[in-house]
């Protein structure tokens, strides 16, 4: 008893132990959802890439004017990227990357039909050739007291190697190429100017121009025109398609138009002829009343 009355006594003589209130630790929020990459917002350049996918598509005709005016009036309205791929849905991916140069195999090198050799003379005159058309393998210029104008930069090369023959007596040779083709040179000035930019393509199935000839007091220019890049001849084809789709598409909507204005012109006259129909009515209910009236006065 003494023991447990001085282990009671020890226990009131010493002080209290504070007691320690722990706020507890606030509950982590919860870290906000991803955004779900469908419902991110789309910007102008995402709109302008898929317009120009569609347009590829519409080149390649895997789409008609109607479906590619339908498909681009959705994207110029989608607010996110959700509303952007039901329009690729079915269409193939796109490549990678621009084609900076012609791929391999592009320029379709093939045993067409010939096209015949083509002369150019200038006589105290002008002549010129330029604008998209097909290259033959030879071409020969003479130039006498006047000048030859050669313009390469939107033509279409069949074949790889094609050969000028330039002749410039007191006139003027000048020839331009696209910016990816070889030139070549094998000529002289005679008391004249040979002037021949060389150049050598980096791609070897690209085509080869070779410029023959003499300068009598005279002159014979040829060089590359910087950033005039020769395109082969499938995107010429696929161009032209878009082109014809483009002038098909326009005739429709111009025949459209057409149409609805001949309806409302329609319209409107019997709408004009209603109202005069039914003037005359009133008028005739008018005056078959006031006849009335007046025998009864």
């Amino acid at each position: 008893m003494d023991a447990q009355d001085d282990a009671a006594d020890d226990r009131g003589s010493r002080p209290a132990e504070p007691v320690k209130l722990t706020k507890p630790a606030p509950a982590a929020k919860p870290a906000p959802a991803p955004t779900a990459d469908a419902d991110i917002r789309a910007s102008d350049a995402d709109r302008d890439r898929v317009a120009a996918i569609l347009r590829e598509a519409l080149a390649e005709g895997r789409l008609d004017p109607e479906e590619h005016a339908e498909r681009i009036d959705v994207v110029y309205r989608a607010k996110t990227m959700g509303e952007l791929e039901p329009v690729l849905r079915d269409l193939p991916a796109p490549a990678d990357g621009a084609r900076t140069a012609p791929a391999e195999g592009a320029y379709e090198y093939g045993p067409a039909a010939p096209i015949p050799d083509q002369n150019l003379v200038a006589i105290f005159s002008a002549s010129t050739r330029k604008g998209r058309w097909r290259v033959p393998a030879r071409i020969n210029a003479v130039a006498i007291f006047g000048s030859v104008e050669i313009d390469l930069t939107e033509a279409v090369f069949p074949q790889q190697q094609v050969t000028i023959n330039a002749t410039s007596l007191f006139g003027s040779v000048e020839i331009r190429v696209p910016e990816n083709v070889t030139l070549r040179s094998s000529g002289s000035g005679v008391l004249g100017a040979f002037e021949i930019e060389t150049h050598e393509a980096d791609d070897d199935n690209a085509p080869q121009v070779q410029v023959n000839g003499y300068a009598v007091l005279g002159s014979v220019e040829a060089r590359p025109k910087r950033g005039a890049w020769i395109r082969d001849l499938r995107d010429r084809l696929r161009e032209d398609r878009l082109d014809r789709h483009e002038r098909f598409s326009g005739d429709r909507r111009e025949k459209y138009e057409r149409h609805i204005e001949e309806r409302l012109e329609r319209h409107g006259r019997m709408l004009e002829e209603r109202l005069e129909r039914h003037e005359r009515r009133r008028a005739e209910r008018r005056e078959r009343r006031e006849g009335r009236e007046g025998r009864f006065r």
